[in-house]
């Protein structure tokens, strides 16, 4: 049983920078690919950002390609998402996800390949 925690969530401006942190416990990080989802108000849960096991491979959704970096600290069973040039319509609740099973890059972009979830943490971009 994996379990993750996120960390890092808070009130920024539009243009600011912020970096989410999910550690993960219980489980062999390095055999899990990981992803970053966000809920934004009134809207459906939404893929930010995927990486593989060794962190070699990346996937990010359009809206926040070359805005958002994704990358993981197997030693620290941790993966960060720094998120710059944030936007009012970043804002969300940001969770972090874990899967062992094995899959193309662009397939861990898909919710329901997901077998672990974190509880979330704020995120809100003041214009």
């Amino acid at each position: 049983q994996v379990q993750l925690v996120e960390s890092g969530g808070g009130l920024v401006q539009a243009g600011d920078s912020l970096r989410l942190s999910c550690e993960a416990s219980g489980g062999t990080f390095g055999m899990h690919a990981m992803g970053w989802f966000r809920q934004g108000p009134g809207k459906e849960r939404e893929v930010v950002a995927a990486i593989s096991r060794s962190g070699g491979s990346t996937q990010y959704a359009d809206s926040v390609e070359g805005r958002f970096t994704i990358y993981r600290d197997n030693d620290r069973n941790t993966i960060y998402l720094q998120m710059d040039s944030l936007k009012s319509e970043d804002t969300a609740v940001y969770y972090c996800a874990a899967t062992r099973s094995l899959y193309a890059i662009s397939t861990y972009c898909e919710q329901r390949r997901y077998n672990y979830w974190g509880q979330g943490t704020q995120v809100t971009v003041s214009s």
